[in-house]
């Protein structure tokens, strides 16, 4: 540290070193070199770069910051000022669904007379966008740059429940340097985040979730795996999209996976979860207002059922909102545990609940107290503008007040299905898992959940076919429940085509069958016929952990040839309800406001 002058930490700045590099460089905190660099009174200026290219005036210029000499272009005034953090560069795992909560809340809050400041660093959204918000800094998401322009701007608060994860972790060291965090306080958001913080609040509501465990080494791991029993669901803690999440079924998996897949520390626990197989996960969004001294309102926006079974990221899953398999009492036992969790967390905004239910038991999967991807799909289902409503909410207006204080139960169906972009990567296995892929979504509205599902296949470009050969090739886990799938399709009209033991299944179950070759035995296989479009429906499920490269090849050609894949059973059930339905009505096309 007392290497470093004001010359050489100036040279620093302007050659672009963060505080956190200088601090690793010379063994000091971050903390440490911001105070030295304050007291060197060493901090950035702000240039403008004008987004009408000087042909007239720009409303909402760009402002990027530099440690260059140089007049600071930032024009002040003394409106009242709330920054909003967006969600940072896009990549799969932060979904664009981030930046529509982002921007809604910016056009909210300017009804309501703020001013706003978005800061974000991707020129390829919306939220950047010249006439979202009043000042875009087009800045990294990162505690020194986000404290800059908060200091600068003298903002009165700041969102950081609507950028996804990246703003969100910045939320308590933002709040310790003077930051006014609106909305859920960082120290409820850290309750939920943190394991051990977060078990004990389920207990205190006597609220049950699935058995699990922490661990900070592989021996660790695979004790905790041993009295849990496998599968197991692994994942680091603070993850962005479920990156490194994953299901696995042995001491060899598990071992592999804390070697080689995550970095464990005290610091960052690998949690460790009995996966729960074949249960139904489910997904809740509300918007409660309990953390204000006049508040007290928790109204669910929607609860959305996998068609997946739990397992799938709810990124990557299809939904279908209402629920269409749970029974009342578990859709009410739901509805309990998600008004106690919105008080006891004392949530401002939103807040985004996953349930897995096995049989009649409920359990909570995780809590995020902040908007969710799936926020702009309710919105529109249900008609009501939650993020704008939520940052109102966080602004200081209660639910009363803003005339939301009733749970809308559609008389329609909304089903929402993922877009991926598996076409694109050459011999890439198309099987969901915990850890998200998508990079998109499309919804399908209809008084028939068979119709809706059908059209939202249609709109993520796979339409179920009428007619046609269904090829069917089911691991041996179900293979006790293949031939009720099978007769489904049968008495639409459609031909079977299998291979071996699936097709051994089928013929013990009276259905008629056209056998052909695995890959390795010969031709014609499913790869020739799927290329010569004699296959019009794929129904597919991972025979383990490990698919076989043969499994690999069937599904890969299905998405080049474009054709409809199922890869578990019951997406090859809501397939055949929705060729029944399309069979006898058709569909038609009406607006989402005529819905409404």
């Amino acid at each position: 540290m007392s290497s470093l002058n004001a010359e050489k930490l100036a040279r620093a700045k302007s050659l672009g070193f963060s505080d956190r590099q200088i601090a690793h460089l010379v063994g000091q905190t971050e903390d440490k070199i911001r105070a030295l660099r304050k007291k060197l009174n060493l901090i950035p200026s702000y240039r403008l770069v004008d987004t009408c290219a000087a042909e007239f005036e720009a409303y909402t210029p760009y402002y990027y910051s530099t440690y260059d000499r140089g007049d600071d272009e930032v024009k002040g005034n003394t409106a009242r000022k709330v920054m909003i953090l967006g969600g940072g560069p896009n990549r799969i795992g932060q979904g664009i669904e981030f930046d529509y909560c982002c921007v809604h809340a910016a056009f909210a809050l300017k009804e309501d007379g703020f001013e706003t400041i978005m800061v974000n660093s991707n020129p390829e959204t919306v939220s950047t966008d010249y006439d979202t918000s009043d000042k875009l800094f087009f800045e990294p998401l990162t505690l020194e740059d986000v404290l800059h322009i908060y200091e600068r701007e003298k903002c009165w608060g700041a969102i950081a429940q609507f950028g996804g994860q990246t703003p969100l972790n910045l939320a308590l060291g933002l709040q310790k340097n003077g930051v006014n965090i609106i909305g859920t306080s960082p120290q409820s958001i850290e309750i939920a985040e943190d394991r051990k913080m977060f078990a004990a609040m389920l207990n205190k509501l006597n609220i049950p979730q699935p058995p699990n465990g922490l661990a900070t080494n592989p021996e660790e791991a695979l004790a905790v795996a041993k009295k849990l029993t496998y599968p197991v669901l692994v994942r680091p803690s603070f993850v962005l999209g479920g990156r490194a999440m994953q299901i696995v079924y042995s001491d060899s998996e598990l071992s592999h996976y804390m070697k080689f897949a995550v970095e464990a520390s005290p610091e960052r626990p690998v949690l460790v979860d009995k996966f729960l197989e074949d249960a139904t996960e489910v997904d809740v969004d509300c918007i409660a207002d309990v953390g204000l001294p006049n508040g007290g309102t928790i109204v669910i926006g929607g609860m959305l059922e996998h068609i997946e079974f739990a397992g799938v990221h709810s990124g990557d899953a299809a939904m279908v909102l209402p629920p269409h398999t749970l029974s009342p009492k578990v859709i009410e036992t739901i509805r309990e545990y998600t008004h106690a969790m919105a008080r006891e967390l004392q949530v401002v905004g939103l807040m985004n609940v996953q349930y897995a239910v096995k049989g009649e038991v409920v359990y909570v999967l995780e809590v995020n107290p902040r908007a969710s991807r799936t926020v702009p799909f309710v919105s529109k289902a249900i008609g009501q503008p939650l993020a704008k409503l939520a940052a109102k909410v966080m602004a200081g207006k209660t639910l009363k007040e803003l005339g939301f204080t009733e749970e809308i139960w559609p008389k329609y169906w909304a089903v929402k299905e993922s877009v991926f972009p598996f076409n694109r990567f050459h011999g890439q296995d198309i099987l969901l898992s915990p850890e998200m892929r998508s990079t998109g979504e499309v919804m399908g509205l209809d008084a028939d959940l068979g119709t809706a599902y059908a059209k939202s296949q249609m709109a993520a470009n796979s339409a179920l076919p009428l007619k046609g050969k269904v090829f069917i090739s089911v691991s041996d886990l179900h293979k006790n429940q293949v031939a009720e799938v099978a007769r489904n399709y049968t008495a639409l009209g459609f031909e079977l085509i299998a291979t071996g033991g699936t097709a051994t299944v089928l013929e013990k179950a009276g259905l008629k069958v056209e056998r052909i070759h695995k890959l390795q035995e010969g031709r014609p296989n499913a790869v020739d016929l799927l290329k010569n479009k004699e296959i019009q429906l794929v129904i597919n499920t991972p025979s383990g952990a490990v698919p076989r490269a043969d499994e690999v090849k069937i599904r890969t050609t299905a998405v080049y040839t474009g054709t409809p894949i199922m890869t578990t059973l019951s997406s090859a059930r809501a397939a055949a309800l929705g060729i029944a339905a399309l069979k006898k009505s058709g569909y038609e096309v009406k607006t989402v406001q005529e819905y409404h």
